[in-house]
């Protein structure tokens, strides 16, 4: 198990960076999740984020371990068998459950999630790889996976890198941040195809929200001239599946011929003989 971030997320989203950070996030979110349809869907990790509020599924639940930047009251219960607890309704969201496992490991079949998200998720995971191929597994065919994640291509990401070196990370997370392109890269792999992308959080990486508020021009101008570096993602991918094509109802052929409908009589050939 990889070691925890000196930066909880409880304690990182409550001054100002972290507000701003989650009320992009979260409308972001809101907007896309509320038109995709099935029975079943999760959010892997980050209970701080409602990722499903606005989703309409009736299957939907919490999904979290040790790695995934819950902290208290989203401990592990201390007796879980065979790896996997179940909690009350009440420690999720409402009308959902929070469910505790191995992230690597998902107690569920193959093929049986219609949307899964993973809002930072992969920046805590001890193997991301892994992460997205066990993603892949549990995702229905067209199944939908949303990523979020900060930007390492950004101002943030150079703040982030300056203060690990001085061991004062700016952002919660317990590895390095990956990069928009990387992801992209990464999704190819397991069988998704990437559907849309979308950055935010042009703002530089200041401390209080009067300072954040004087640098809000920064948010149209950085969605027109240098989208590629706003400091946090979304991205929407979608699991093919290679040489299966949906189709609709069977059309059965039309009869050539009508029922009780005999065939014409040949016509004669040169070599028959005439009575």
């Amino acid at each position: 198990m990889s070691e925890r971030s000196i930066i909880d997320w409880p304690a990182w989203t409550s001054p100002a960076p972290g507000r701003y950070v989650l009320d992009w996030e979260q409308a972001q979110l809101d907007r896309i999740v509320s038109d995709i349809f099935g029975y079943h869907a999760l959010q892997l990790g980050m209970p701080q984020l409602d990722a499903l509020r606005e989703n309409r599924m009736t299957g939907r639940a919490l999904v979290l371990d040790a790695e995934s930047g819950a902290s208290a009251p989203y401990s592990p219960p201390l007796a879980a068998s065979h790896g996997v607890s179940t909690l009350p309704a009440a420690s999720a969201p409402e009308g959902r459950t929070t469910i505790w496992c191995d992230l690597l490991d998902l107690p569920f079949e193959a093929q049986s999630v219609d949307l899964l998200v993973l809002p930072h998720t992969l920046e805590f995971s001890r193997d991301p790889h892994r992460l997205l191929r066990e993603a892949e597994r549990v995702l229905v065919p067209e199944g939908q996976l949303i990523i979020l994640g900060f930007n390492s291509l950004s101002l943030w990401g150079a703040r982030q890198s300056l203060g690990k070196v001085a061991n004062r990370p700016f952002v919660p997370a317990a590895h390095e941040m990956i990069a928009f392109t990387r992801i992209k890269d990464w999704i190819k792999l397991p069988g998704f195809d990437l559907e849309r992308g979308r950055l935010g959080c042009y703002r530089p990486p200041l401390l209080t929200d009067k300072w954040l508020q004087r640098y809000r021009f920064m948010e149209p101008a950085g969605d027109r001239w240098w989208p590629i570096f706003g400091a946090a993602y979304m991205i929407t991918a979608v699991k093919r599946v290679r040489g299966m094509r949906l189709i609709g109802p069977r059309k059965l052929k039309k009869p050539a011929l009508a029922p009780g409908l005999a065939p014409v009589a040949a016509p004669h050939t040169r070599n028959e003989i005439d009575d």
